[in-house]
């Protein structure tokens, strides 16, 4: 069953007739026009419509004026003297009143006076607010009987101008006779004129007395022209019978009343439907038999039908207006009614918490017909109210996100009025509905029929809202919710979950840039609009923060900063010649979790490098860089064309080589006046068997060359020398330092007050040792050897020797590095300096790791180049290694933190 909520929705506002004992209170007449109250009159009743303002918020009670005397409508008393009420959710009361009902003036059954006092007594307040009404009603087409089936009760009225001749009483003569015969002793002219008693059949008859009816709960009186009795639905003296598939309340009375002519006696029945209601695709179907055969016992003639709603009867206009039909079958009338028409009302349920609508509309049918036998006519009328099943009702959710605006707008509703939003819950938790309005997320929209909608909008931004990247530049937002509703004034709680969604190209990826100078690249990456998340790999190493505190990381909330000097083994060296390196820095920047890579960046920059020296000796010193094109080559295989002739030093990525100009193959070729010597660093053909066959050979050329012939002019003055010098052998001090750098660039240094310097585990220790005060190019420093001790006294025991005889100790895991020295600002001749590294360690004594201090030590040695004996080298020994002239103390080394 689908509706469509495109109609007037109301919700339950409970006015009450009652009879319980109020509080005290102070009441209040007003005399003000009873514009708020509206009364009419409608064949045989009188309707009374209070608008909502009076009753919202109001307890109402209604008592009849009967003289000067103000009579309350019980419940109990309203079924029996004619009275009934209906109220609609928004507090439309609807007041009816028979015209044939107690406490009303009755002129002739012609004219009616009718007078009510409304008290309405407002929560919270000690004031009563009382409101007077009186209504003068004509009403003389009178039918020879007329039928009310109200909400409450049902009403026979019956002509006395006329005998009873029905065949409901020619049915019963016998019993009539039985009660003529019983009764005969009673003096008419001594009697009350009035009704005396009355018989009720359910089919068996019971018998009682009016004052015995009135104490039971009926209704009955008599009018100038009338005989009028009401019983409320559901008594003893009433029952049910199936009339063509209808099921229908029956009452069957017999009513003895006295007159000036005698005793007489009246037959009345009444039949009101109970049932016959379908729900179906939308519309409301109320079947009433066409032959309420309880009534009619011979063919009778149908002279009117209408329909109506609320007690008015209403036009064909109208009915066309609203979509309401009337038609007949042969057994059935019907009446069609499309559920959400204006002239009902929608309901809210949360049965299990679910949100449901219930839709009540009171339609009436009021027939007259006629018997053909006795040409008597009744009128029939039915005041149904209905209200539908409860209809599971599905709200509207209305994305209206537009992703550009960042902003979630999520319409929900529509909703009756007798709905309240208590709360949200978020994905972070449960927020009421004061707290989403106070924070601008939460706006609700009324309706001028009562309805709602509620708007909630929420930014991306807010913590609310989920979100992940499926993709790096796309943002996908997620919000799920829950909309906690009540239903009021039952207070029954439901609930509504949904979820939106959006997507939004809005993500700034990280980027890099970065410069160099002579000596370093300084790399800057900008984060994007995510922040930090994400990797950085330099070269093929990534960056880990010990890492990062070797390249001098710095990081702000926007950037992060790093400087690294093109020695770094991140580092890839392009190409060189005699005087310049190329060097290139690749930077990548991924994703972790979805391996995205985010911005790559390459830096290529010359830096100034002599790789050739040539000294007035016949000297040549040259430097050999391992380049990115041949990635297998190993330095220490390289070789001069003698292949003899090797690196005096080399690491992974240099090999340094120094050799006389007339040794090592070198040849020679005059220009002119210049001599040209010229050798080629290669690999030797055994080397080349570890390299791989698509990479290029590798050849290194570098010359030299002199100037052969030249001229120059020479004064001098021949003097008798007066003293002739002569060389004699002395003696003086060369100073020689050593200091521990901050990293491998050697460019920053510890300060005296620096020291002792905290090192961890396997971090690399900076060493440089420097020949002070010397500028001479054929002086060369040489490490002898160095060692470790706990104590500062260079001979204490335990020690680790970490050079021995110029060379590393072999017996070392980890092996000391040694560092090439090229000339900058501050090293003008290379020569005088050595560099090393060593793998910070301790020592262990009885397996127990010692954590005191620790002193290094070193022997060092000038050698004069002239020598030209292969003596002033590095590693001079044939195998590097030597027994210490002491016990050594073991040592261990940890991967550490």
């Amino acid at each position: 069953m689908k509706i469509h909520l495109s109609f007037v929705l109301w919700i339950l506002m409970a006015v009450v007739v009652a009879g319980q004992a109020k509080p005290h209170r102070k009441t209040k007449t007003n005399n003000q026009p009873n514009a708020d109250i509206k009364s009419d009159c409608a064949g045989s009743h009188m309707t009374l419509t209070l608008d909502e303002v009076l009753a919202v918020g109001n307890q109402l009670d209604i008592e009849a004026t009967n003289g000067s005397e103000h009579i309350l409508l019980t419940p109990g008393l309203a079924a029996k003297c004619g009275y009934s009420m209906e109220s609609d959710p928004w507090g439309n009361t609807r007041i009816y009143t028979s015209l044939m009902g107690c406490y009303v003036d009755n002129i002739d059954d012609t004219f009616f006076n009718i007078g009510l006092r409304l008290k309405m007594y407002s929560d919270g307040t000690s004031d009563v607010v009382t409101r007077d009404v009186t209504k003068t009603c004509s009403y003389s087409a009178w039918a020879s009987q007329e039928i009310v089936c109200d909400r409450n009760y049902m009403e026979i009225s019956k002509d006395l101008g006329q005998r009873d001749a029905s065949p409901h009483t020619k049915g019963h003569a016998g019993n009539i006779k039985d009660d003529l015969t019983n009764n005969a002793m009673l003096n008419v002219n001594d009697a009350a004129y009035g009704i005396w008693k009355m018989t009720f059949y359910t089919p068996e008859p019971t018998v009682m007395m009016l004052d015995e009816v009135h104490e039971a709960g009926y209704g009955a009186m008599t009018s100038p022209n009338r005989l009028v009795v009401r019983s409320p639905y559901n008594t003893t003296q009433t029952y049910s019978e199936d009339v063509a598939g209808v099921p229908m309340e029956v009452v069957k009375v017999g009513t003895y009343f006295t007159t000036p002519q005698g005793l007489r006696i009246v037959d009345l029945m009444a039949a009101c439907p109970t049932g016959g209601v379908t729900v179906y695709d939308g519309t409301i179907s109320w079947n009433i038999p066409r032959y309420i055969t309880p009534l009619l016992t011979g063919r009778v003639k149908i002279l009117e039908m209408h329909m109506g709603i609320n007690g008015k009867r209403l036009d064909k206009a109208q009915m066309a207006s609203r979509g309401y039909t009337l038609s007949s079958t042969d057994y059935h009338l019907v009446i069609e009614l499309p559920i959400g028409s204006p002239d009902g009302y929608f309901k809210s349920h949360a049965p299990d918490y679910q949100y449901h609508l219930s839709y009540t509309v009171e339609p009436m049918l009021e027939l007259l017909w006629i018997a053909k036998d006795t040409q008597s006519d009744t009128r029939y009328k039915v005041l149904f109210p209905i209200t539908t099943p409860l209809m599971r009702w599905y709200p509207d959710i209305a994305d209206e996100t537009i992703p550009e605006e960042g902003v979630f707008k999520v319409k929900f509703g529509t909703l009756l009025h007798d709905v309240n939003l208590v709360n949200i819950t978020f994905s972070t938790g449960v927020r009421s509905a004061a707290e989403c309005n106070a924070k601008g997320f939460l706006q609700e929209q009324k309706y001028s029929n009562g309805s709602k909608v509620y708007l909630l909008q929420v930014p991306f931004s807010d913590d609310v809202v989920l979100k992940q990247n499926p993709e790096p530049l796309l943002t996908a937002y997620f919000l799920p919710l829950t909309y906690g509703f009540m239903v009021m004034p039952e207070e029954t709680p439901f609930s509504y979950s949904l979820a939106v969604d959006a997507s939004l190209n809005d993500v700034v990826l990280p980027s890099v840039f970065g410069t160099c100078d002579d000596a370093t690249f300084f790399i800057t990456v900008k984060y994007g609009s995510q922040g930090r998340n994400f990797e950085t790999m330099l070269g093929t190493q990534m960056l880990t923060p010990e890492l990062g505190r070797v390249y001098g990381q710095t990081e702000n909330g926007t950037h992060l900063s790093l400087s690294l000097p093109y020695t770094s083994l991140d580092v890839a060296f392009e190409l060189f010649d005699t005087s310049s390196v190329k060097a290139r820095l690749d930077v990548l920047l991924w994703e972790p979790i979805n391996n995205w890579s985010l911005s790559e960046f390459s830096l290529a920059c010359n830096f100034p490098l002599t790789t050739t020296k040539c000294y007035s000796n016949g000297t040549m010193t040259a430097l050999s860089v391992k380049v990115e094109s041949v990635p297998n080559l190993v330095p220490h295989q390289l070789t001069l064309r003698d292949k003899s002739c090797k690196p005096y030093f080399s690491d992974d990525r240099f090999a340094h080589f120094s050799f006389n100009v007339n040794a090592c193959g070198t040849s020679r070729v005059f220009f002119g006046n210049y001599l040209l010597y010229e050798n080629d660093i290669s690999l030797d053909d055994s080397a080349k068997a570890y390299t791989s066959p698509v990479e290029p050979d590798f050849r290194h050329t570098v010359s030299c060359y002199y100037l052969v012939n030249d001229m120059a002019t020479l004064e001098f003055d021949n003097k008798p020398l007066v003293n002739i010098p002569s060389a004699e052998i002395g003696t003086g001090q060369l100073m020689v330092e050593m200091r521990l750098a901050l990293d491998e660039s050697y460019e920053l240094f510890y300060q005296a007050q620096d020291y002792p310097v905290q090192k961890y585990l396997r971090q690399p220790a900076y060493f440089e040792v420097a020949l002070l005060h010397s500028a001479n190019p054929q002086l060369e420093l040489i490490l002898d050897n160095c060692w470790a001790t706990l104590q500062e006294e260079r001979t204490s025991l335990p020690r680790w020797d970490i050079i021995v005889d110029g060379c590393e100790n072999l017996e070392d895991r980890y092996i000391t590095t040694f560092h090439p020295v090229v000339s900058d600002q501050r090293v003008v001749v290379p020569s005088l300096f050595k560099r090393f590294s060593v793998k910070v360690f301790s020592f262990v004594k009885d397996k127990e790791v010692l954590q005191d201090e620790m002193y290094v030590h070193c022997d060092a040695v000038i050698c004069d180049l002239n020598a030209g004996n292969g003596v002033c080298s590095q590693c001079r020994g044939s195998t590097g290694v030597r027994q210490p002239v002491a016990a050594k103390g073991q040592r261990v080394q940890r991967s550490t933190t």
